[in-house]
Order: C-alpha cells, then sequence, then structure tokens
C-alpha cells in the first residue's frame, strides 16, 4: 500500500519539478513549427499569453486539489469524488485515449533527432525496435519507482538542456562582438495563426499529469503547490530564451520546421553543437516518455481499486509501483507504435481537453459541495475565483475544436474521430461489469 512507503521513497520538490518538465515541455524541442507558421513577433506573444490563460489556471486549479486531496489517480479522484463514479470514469477514459496519441510522440520523435546522426540505425525495422527500446527502458525505469524517475528526470534536464545553455551563449557573444541582427522579413510569407497556437497549446498541456502519483509524494500539500509555481516559470524560460537567442541571431522564421533546431545550433556553434542538439532531443523524448508513464500508470491502479478496472492491477511492489499497471499500459503504448498517427496534435488536444474541462467543474463543484474540505492552497476568490480560472482555458478548448473542423483522421472528420472515441467510454462504463470497491 502506499501509505507503507517511507520518505526516503517519496519524491521531493526538485525530482517532482524535474518529472513535470518532461510531462509537460522536455525542451524547446516543438517549438520550431510555432515560429514557422507565426514568425519571432507572433511566437513570442503566444509563448507569453499561452501561460496567462492555459497553463497559469491549470497549475492552480493543480495546486488546489493536488494538496486537498493527495490521492493516489490524482485528477480521476477528484473528478470522481466532486461528480460520482461515472465521472470519473470518464476523465480516466479521455485521459489514457489522448495517451494513445500523444506517447506515439516522444519514441518518434528520439528516433528523428536520431537519424541525423545515425540514419543506419532508424531506418525501417531499425526504427521500429528504437520506438519499443524506449517504451522498454521507461517501463524498467518505472518498476524501480517514483524516486528513481524523479531523479533521472533531474539529470535528463540538465543534460538536455545544457546545448540550448550553449546556444543561447554563443548568440548572445555575438550579439555583442558583431552587434545584434534581429531576424528580417517580419513574418512567413503564409502565416497560419490557428496552427502556431494549437502547437503552442500542445507545448503548454500536461501540468495536471503530475497529481496521479500525490501518495509518492512527499509532504504532498506544501510540495505541489510550490512545484506547479516553480514548473511554470520553468517552461515558460525554456521556451523563450532559446527563441529570443535565434531572432537576435538574425535566423529567418521560414527556416524553423520540425528539428530546425539543428540547423540553428549548426549555423551559431558548428558540427559539435548540432550533433549536441540531435543527442538531447534524442534524450528528450525518453525523458517525456519515462515521465508520462510514471503518472498515465496510475490511472489503472486507482481505477481498479474503485472497482472499475480488474483487481490484479492494484499489485504493488514494496517501493509503491503498480507493476501490472506499469506493464499494461506499456503494453498498450507499444501496440500503438505501428499506427502512423504523426502529430496529431488537434485530436490529443480534443480529448485532453475534454478531460481537463471536468477538472475544472471538479474544482467548482467541490468548492459548493465541500467548502470545509482542508485546503492547505486554495484559488483566490472564492467561487467565483474559480469559475474566472476555468474561462481561458474553456476559451482555449473551444478554439481548438473549431481549429480541427478540416481535419481528416482515418478518412473522416478529426472531430467525428475524437467524438467516438469520447462516446465510447459512456459505453464501456455501462457494459463493463464492476464490484465493490474493497474496504
Amino acid at each position: 500500500m502506499a501509505r507503507g512507503l517511507g520518505r526516503s521513497n517519496k519524491m521531493r520538490l526538485l525530482p517532482l519539478i524535474a518529472a513535470t518538465y518532461f510531462m509537460v515541455s522536455g525542451g524547446p524541442y516543438g517549438l520550431e513549427d510555432i515560429i514557422g507558421k507565426a514568425g519571432y513577433g507572433r511566437a513570442v506573444l503566444l509563448l507569453l499569453l499561452v501561460p496567462l490563460f492555459w497553463s497559469l489556471p491549470t497549475s492552480l486549479m493543480v495546486g488546489e486539489l493536488a494538496s486537498a486531496m493527495p490521492k493516489e489517480g490524482g485528477f480521476y479522484q477528484w473528478v470522481r469524488q466532486a461528480m460520482g463514479p461515472f465521472w470519473g470514469f470518464q476523465e480516466a477514459w479521455l485521459s489514457l485515449a489522448a495517451s494513445v496519441f500523444d506517447m506515439a510522440i516522444y519514441p518518434t520523435t528520439f528516433v528523428l533527432y536520431l537519424s541525423h546522426v545515425a540514419p543506419g540505425l532508424t531506418t525501417g525495422h531499425r526504427g521500429l525496435l528504437l520506438k519499443l527500446g524506449i517504451v522498454g527502458i521507461s517501463a524498467v525505469w518505472n518498476l524501480r519507482g517514483a524516486v528513481a524517475v524523479g531523479r533521472g528526470s533531474e539529470r535528463m534536464m540538465a543534460v538536455s538542456l545544457s546545448p540550448f545553455v550553449v546556444l543561447i551563449g554563443l548568440a548572445v557573444w555575438q550579439g555583442l562582438r558583431h552587434g545584434v541582427t534581429f531576424a528580417a522579413g517580419g513574418s512567413p510569407a503564409d502565416v497560419d495563426m490557428n496552427g502556431a497556437l494549437l502547437v503552442a497549446l500542445w507545448n503548454y498541456m500536461g501540468w495536471d499529469n503530475a497529481s496521479t502519483i500525490a501518495q509518492e509524494v512527499e509532504d504532498p500539500q506544501r510540495t505541489y503547490p510550490r512545484a506547479m509555481l516553480t514548473s511554470s516559470i520553468v517552461v515558460t524560460c525554456v521556451y523563450l530564451l532559446p527563441l529570443l537567442a535565434v531572432w537576435m541571431a538574425g535566423i529567418p522564421a521560414e527556416r524553423f520546421s520540425t528539428g530546425a533546431w539543428v540547423d540553428a545550433a549548426m549555423l551559431l556553434g558548428g558540427s559539435a553543437l548540432a550533433m549536441a542538439v540531435v543527442l538531447a532531443g534524442s534524450l528528450d523524448g525518453l525523458g517525456t516518455f519515462n515521465a508520462l508513464t510514471l503518472s498515465l500508470t496510475r490511472l489503472p491502479y486507482a481505477m481498479a481499486e474503485d472497482g472499475l478496472l480488474p483487481r490484479v492491477l492494484t499489485k504493488r511492489w514494496a517501493n509503491g509501483v503498480p507493476w501490472v499497471s506499469v506493464l499494461a499500459c506499456s503494453l498498450g503504448w507499444a501496440l500503438a507504435l505501428s499506427f502512423t498517427f504523426e502529430r496529431l496534435i488537434s485530436i490529443d488536444l480534443v480529448l485532453y481537453g475534454g478531460a481537463l474541462l471536468l477538472e475544472f467543474v471538479a474544482l467548482v463543484v467541490l468548492r459548493v459541495k465541500a467548502p470545509a474540505m482542508p485546503r492547505p492552497f486554495r484559488v483566490p476568490g472564492g467561487v467565483w475565483g474559480t469559475l474566472t480560472i476555468a474561462a481561458g482555458p474553456t476559451v482555449l478548448i473551444g478554439f481548438a475544436l473549431w481549429a480541427a473542423r478540416g481535419e481528416q483522421v482515418a478518412g473522416m472528420p478529426a472531430l467525428t474521430f475524437a467524438a467516438l472515441i469520447a462516446v465510447a467510454g459512456p459505453l464501456i462504463y455501462m457494459l463493463a461489469p464492476r464490484r465493490a470497491k474493497a474496504a
């Protein structure tokens, strides 16, 4: 049981910050499309405004609910307590369904960046084997416990960011030596603000993922609010500083698309820095997949404890790891790697957005339903304060739905595809046999 974990087996503040960093960001990789679609000025504006209306409200919500209910399963538990087991199940279903699309991205990113250094290792079946290797490494790493994942995230964060520290330093040094040369030409010829905003939302989503391991975190009532605030500042800086550096160095926005950090590193620091960025990009894919495995595998465990999934998923090792859930989820993600999902950001956002809205509803409902619940951290402003912070994410999720209206997936509109997945949740809940929760 989680309550038997000693303090030495629990995650502390810095490892939780590092794990949250990978659950949300993992580094500047993925920003290239924002620059290429919107240009530098608009990209900076997006990366400053999106955290205010997307990240900050979510971080405040996580800070309150994770400190008030530090239970394994996190956001699933919040929704279940606020609105009952049916809606708790839908919350977990939407999150796990979104993970099938999201988790396929990171092993692909690992192989994509590695292909710049060793293309012979990443072609054909070798690429698939490498992706499966990422899944296997993350599963084994997670079986060692939350503390091991947190400490590993700290180290990977430092290593993966080091090439960008050098890149920023070289850009500043070049500017001081030869004069600052901001990229000329303004916006790209084909500005796509809708696409840029979707990519920005995708790069800033996932703050709630850290909540699912609450019983494996030391002093969660104090740790979660501090971790959310610090992580949000770190992620914003990690995004903005490299972007400002390449803008100052005069690299045209049109040259930016997925993988363009390698080209920027080559221009500023030569082949050695370019290779460092490539290797860091591969490490980023591993770190993000590893941290999300830690988060998402706690959902089936918590659902099984509540009688919504087979009891075998409740089996844990002495270090607190729900090992059956880790292996089951890893197998599911491994099977999904063969699908050509590419970066189906809109589908990911729609499913994740549905789950996030349920969490904000739970925040408001619990303020009304359980006003006396101990809350070490509170969103200021009472019930109206919680409604206010929910407005930004709600509008942005509505935008994601609107922006996805023209996309096609599997021969059908993307929204129809996402709706079918969402509708399957209530059907599975009604058809699946359920057992009473163990005392």
